[in-house]
């Protein structure tokens, strides 16, 4: 053994890595995978004061303890992030200074012409632009208008979006979140409901038969209409009983709130009412290119934060630029404070922007702006003045820095989602494969939080035994189980700070259900829940942190549900019974997931692993080839003796057909095959399957599916799954 310590800096980092020389390059890649999460394969190891690559045939005792690691994408040739630990170029090879310093050169001159040519054709006016954005400096306005405020407020499922917000924080581990942290999950939860609560129109449903209409053009709005801001109403004929519906575009959101439904516009003006209603600082924005979304202050981030309502997506500015290829002119932020400029956050392409912004100069659109955020701000006291004036500063620091900015760049952004397909399609706002959410095509280190998924399965055993020791028939046994089915569905109804359900054992005929109660301990507590017996009545409460009994009743009821299936295809309920499928012990939990890709926001790699069918592990470019690696906590030795794998919840062209498992007993670096499979079909949606692994005794600390092919490769791209569960031998604490 030939320890060695190197100090490795990547981006603006440094790690302290002690090393044994003699494990080799490989293992030394893993290791710094933990630290920075960029996988092996992807890792440029430079060191020395020449920048040296590090390669297999390096000897690690001679080369410098001062190393540098960047990430270069599938060719390998090109950098993707990197900071320098020696000499006089910052982290950079001269090559890559020059190739920097000549588009920034050309950046630069092309954004000169773009201003002469502005300047040339344009007069200096802001007359047609103060013209487009004065109406929405009036709409913002009815946004702090507490009636309408407090309708928004009432249409709101707000302890359920809480509940949300909390379990998706614990679900990262975070059970004691702050309150900055809250109220940023609360927002994101806000956003995915009004999606699913406001309804697109494209053209409407007859108003007598609710059939497919047609466009008739448009018609004159009646007062009831101009009422709410309608001054424009398109008029639609039926196309079986000739019926005009007409569809009134409404602009007051109070209206909006009551019909729930309309085009972008009506979406982004609702949302935002929605955001001014809990408190959100919101902004409405207007792209001249003809789309509307909104702005929130994220105290969590420390910066202003996309949400695009009508699409559910959250934080991703290029979703216009890069994933609709709209060729974006003029963004423009509308607040309650003031109007801004915010297009250099939307786009990676300035130059090319600078020179569609046609309508009047820079300086006259700067004058204009500063203008009319002046006159919102004329009654504001100095102190909020001094406030928004250090936040404007802080803001167009950053908007400097973004044209230039490298995030996003593994993020594949989708086309527009939202409206008719061929609408879509005649705006140029559809990507070339037409994919539905966002894909991460290189997914970081995740850490499960499911030792409670562990614990419900563990806990089901003593209940079991229960029922072969009392020699339950199987009929009898499913009986007791549906009883205590209905009771934790009746308290998943329930508002998640007050559940509370009873349990009438009254009408047991054979061994009371009160006797049994004491089976049914663990489980409960796996639940942060305690029951009570009184007069024949059994009394299910809380017994710790209703976040926690959240996280898991889901668990319990998919995993109660699946033993009823299981008892109920029994043939003999008995001794032999009590293993798996239908006893679940020893479940592998809280390892670190990484996949070869991923969806965002909802079918990330985790999800595979929590236990619940509602979620599942989605890889976009998963249906030919791809992988999905499970790293034990602690670096834990043990030996797979079973895994199962769930169906997800629709398209079963998704469903994963041939696979290999392997295990690897160096965190990675080397793998041994420990199971294949060929040709497996699921016949049903969250069907799950066992597999038992062959008697090769083999200690890992790290496991893999590879897998290689679903079900038709031909109809999908992708490749789906409902949850991966993982079984050792013996007894895992």
């Amino acid at each position: 053994m030939v320890a060695r310590k190197f100090l490795v800096r990547h981006q603006n980092s440094a790690f302290d890595v002690d090393y044994d020389t003699e494990d080799g390059l490989e293992v030394f890649k893993y290791q710094l995978f933990s630290l920075t999460s960029i996988p092996p394969e992807e890792q440029k190891i430079l060191g020395g004061e020449d920048d040296r690559l590090v390669s297999d045939e390096s000897d690690l005792i001679a080369v410098s303890e001062k190393l540098r690691l960047v990430a270069v994408d599938e060719d390998g040739e090109n950098q993707r992030a990197g900071e320098g630990s020696s000499g006089g170029n910052d982290g950079r090879d001269v090559a890559d200074m020059l190739k920097s310093d000549e588009e920034f050169a050309r950046q630069l001159q092309a954004e000169e012409e773009a201003l002469m040519v502005q300047q040339y054709v344009l007069e200096e006016h802001s007359g047609q632009f103060e013209q487009r954005i004065r109406p929405y400096i009036n709409q913002v306005l009815m946004y702090e208008d507490p009636v309408r405020q407090e309708a928004a407020r009432k249409t709101v499922p707000i302890e359920e979006l809480e509940e949300k917000a909390l379990v998706s924080l614990a679900k990262e581990g975070n059970f004691e979140p702050s309150k900055i942290e809250q109220d940023h999950a609360f927002l994101l939860q806000l956003l995915f409901w009004f999606k699913k609560s406001f309804r697109w129109v494209h053209a409407p449903s007859c108003e007598g038969c609710d059939n497919e209409t047609v466009s008739q053009g448009m018609g004159a709005a009646i007062p009831s209409e101009i009422q709410y801001g309608a001054t424009r109403v398109e008029l639609y004929s039926c196309k079986y009983c000739s019926r005009i519906t007409r569809f009134p575009r409404y602009n007051d959101p109070l209206k909006l709130v009551e019909t729930r439904r309309g085009r972008c516009g009506e979406w982004a003006n609702c949302f935002t009412l929605y955001c001014r209603a809990f408190n959100y600082e919101s902004r409405l924005i207007l792209d001249f290119t003809d789309h509307v979304w909104t702005e929130c202050f994220s105290e969590y981030l420390g910066r202003w934060m996309h949400l695009d309502p009508c699409e559910s997506v959250y934080d991703k500015p290029l979703l216009y630029e890069k994933g609709w290829n709209k060729k974006l002119n003029y963004v423009i932020a509308i607040a309650k404070d003031g109007v801004y400029d915010v297009t250099k956050r939307y786009t990676r392409k300035w130059p090319e922007v600078l020179s569609r912004r046609n309508i009047t100069t820079e300086y006259a659109l700067s004058a204009a702006l500063a203008n009319m955020t002046k006159e919102c701000r004329k009654t504001l006291v100095p102190h909020v003045l001094s406030l928004l004036e250090a936040r404007d500063i802080s803001e167009s620091k950053a908007l400097e820095k973004d044209p230039n900015s490298q995030d996003d760049a593994s993020i594949l952004l989708p086309g527009r989602q939202s409206g008719d397909k061929e609408w879509r399609i005649s705006r140029s706002e559809t990507s070339p494969d037409d994919m539905g959410s966002l894909t991460c095509s290189s997914c970081p280190v995740r850490i499960c939080t499911d030792e409670h998924v562990k614990r419900i399965y563990n806990a089901w055993s003593p209940v079991l035994c229960q029922f072969v020791e009392n020699n339950f028939s199987k009929s009898r046994a499913v009986e007791v189980l549906q009883t205590f089915k209905r009771s934790l569905l009746d308290l998943w109804n329930l508002p998640y700070k007050n559940r509370r359900a009873s349990i009438n054992c009254s009408n047991d005929s054979q061994l009371s259900l009160e006797q049994l109660l004491p089976s049914f301990d663990e489980l409960l507590d796996s639940l942060s829940l305690k029951s009570e017996l009184a007069n024949q009545m059994v009394d299910i409460r809380l017994a710790g942190d209703p976040v926690k009994t959240s996280l898991a009743l889901p668990v319990a009821l998919d995993s109660l549900e699946e033993i009823i299936q299981n008892l109920n295809e029994c043939d003999n309920f008995d001794k032999t019974s009590l293993s798996l499928p239908l006893v679940k012990l020893n479940r592998i939990h809280s390892g670190s997931v990484l996949a070869s890709g991923e969806e965002l926001p909802f079918g990330i790699a985790t999800a595979a692993f929590d236990g619940t069918c509602s979620s599942k592990w989605e890889e976009p470019d998963g249906a030919r080839g791809c992988w999905i690696m499970y790293k034990l906590l602690g670096n834990q030795m043990l030996e797979l003796v079973a895994y199962e794998l769930m169906s997800a919840n629709d398209a079963p062209e998704r469903d994963p057909m041939d696979w290999v498992v392997e295990g690897s007993d160096d965190g990675g670096s080397s793998w041994r095959i420990l199971d294949k499979q060929t040709s497996q079909l699921f016949e049903n949606r969250f069907q799950r399957r066992t597999f038992k692994v062959g008697s090769l005794a083999v200690q890992s600390n790290a496991f893999r599916f590879r897998f290689l092919a679903v079900r038709d490769v031909h109809s999908t791209s992708r490749l789906q799954l409902g949850s991966i569960d993982l079984y050792a031998k013996g007894t895992l604490e």
